[in-house]
């Protein structure tokens, strides 16, 4: 319901998310859990911990948001998704309860998920926040570690207009005695955090502050690289090549040390194996990923502002003759400051999703034309793409983005 309409199928309460788990016999409470809220970065980190722990040894749930291509993406276990008939069985055992009390799409969702996990004896799990924090559907957990990846402008119409009304709500996932780690200092926001963990009484770090990085540079495909604390030193081959990974990545290895330090047994050989590796293990998809080469094709689910901005950052360290950008956009949300940042050189071609909440691609255009942008428009993404295509040289760039929902046309 969300992925189709939008805010109106959010509901921010955790009444039916508690009386759904006491239905299934809270199913939370059997596994261990690590709970991963921020705005952009929480699906990246929550991949690479998990492959982090499944590559140890640990059986590992993974429950993230949204999905690609199959719904089932958002409920794995050591990289696998729950089978098609495990859903179609939960939902008919429970089709009573769930037509009485009425649950949005994410608390469904999450109570399916916990229930998987508890079954399967997870020895521990993933939990990706859906929207916000304080008031999530995944907030009824009492898990091992927080980590809150950074804060930027997104669902403001839910969470705040303000950057410290945005914190605040992400802050709600900070629990008495659980440490937290944030990955990113924000001189607006991370003092929020910081008051959160002290009222809490629990451990808190800053991770980009504990990891300098060197050697940082592509090879090939693989992000290679070394990260040092006043502790620890780790030689890297990252398959997320994407340069806003290396904030997801220290606080990934902020965590493990953490894990270690509550009992867990990760050694840094499963570190390297598993970072190196995070795509095959978990099947993570859509993050500054390489398409095509001659002419380059990459595609990123980065959306709002400030994931945006990250994604300029990497077009602009690409070296092309002609950049084309396939652009598509929802229709619920003020893409004014995102049209604004992109560049008035490339060649655009302005599409449409195919989802209810898609922004006509005309009307995209000629949004878009105010702030100097000039395309043409199609009413598909593979229309878009196929163009793109035919007018690219093998030296150009052609990047597809805008919306999750054009990324998970392609990908």
């Amino acid at each position: 319901m969300f992925t189709r309409i939008g805010v109106q199928a959010y509901k921010k309460d955790l009444t039916n998310t508690i009386a759904f788990c006491d239905h299934l016999d809270n199913p939370e409470r059997k596994f261990k859990t690590i709970h991963i809220g921020g705005t952009n970065g929480k699906g990246s980190t929550s991949h690479m911990l998990a492959s982090v722990l499944q590559q140890a040894g640990y059986k590992t749930g993974l429950y993230t948001s949204p999905h690609l291509k199959d719904f089932r993406e958002r409920i794995k276990i050591n990289g696998e998704m729950m089978s098609e008939d495990e859903v179609t069985d939960f939902v008919n055992q429970h089709q009573k309860f769930i037509e009485n009390l009425s649950p949005s799409f994410f608390e469904l969702t999450v109570a399916m998920a916990f229930n998987y996990f508890a079954n399967q004896e997870v020895d521990i799990a993933i939990i990706e926040v859906g929207l916000g924090g304080r008031l999530d559907s995944t907030n009824i957990i009492s898990p091992e570690l927080s980590i809150i990846t950074n804060i930027g402008w997104d669902h403001m119409n839910l969470l705040g207009n303000t950057l410290p009304l945005i914190a605040a709500e992400k802050a709600g996932i900070i629990k008495p005695n659980v440490p937290v780690i944030i990955s990113e200092y924000q001189e607006e926001v991370t003092g929020i955090f910081e008051k959160k963990a002290q009222d809490c009484n629990t451990s808190f770090l800053v991770a980009e502050k504990e990891w300098n990085v060197t050697d940082n540079q592509i090879i090939g495909h693989q992000r290679k690289l070394k990260l040092n604390s006043k502790e620890h030193s780790f030689q890297l081959a990252l398959d997320l090549t994407g340069t806003y990974q290396i904030s997801n990545l220290k606080a990934v290895l902020s965590a493990v040390i953490q894990l270690n330090k509550l009992g867990f047994n990760i050694k840094e050989e499963a570190v390297i194996a598993a970072l190196a590796n995070v795509k095959k293990l978990t099947g993570l998809m859509g993050r500054w990923q390489t398409l095509q080469s001659n002419p380059l094709i990459i595609c990123d689910t980065g959306h709002n502002l400030d994931g945006m901005k990250l994604v300029l950052e990497n077009i602009n360290q690409v070296d092309y003759e002609q950049l084309h950008l396939v652009i598509g956009m929802v229709k619920d949300k003020d893409i004014s400051k995102i049209l604004a940042l992109l560049p008035q050189n490339a060649t655009y071609y302005f599409c449409a999703p195919n989802i209810e909440r898609a922004k006509l691609a005309l009307e995209l255009k000629i949004e878009a034309k105010t702030f100097g942008l000039i395309g043409e428009d199609y009413p598909s993404v593979e229309l878009a793409v196929l163009e793109a295509k035919k007018n690219a040289n093998k030296n150009d760039f052609i990047f597809i983005g805008g919306s999750t929902f054009v990324v998970a046309e392609v990908v």
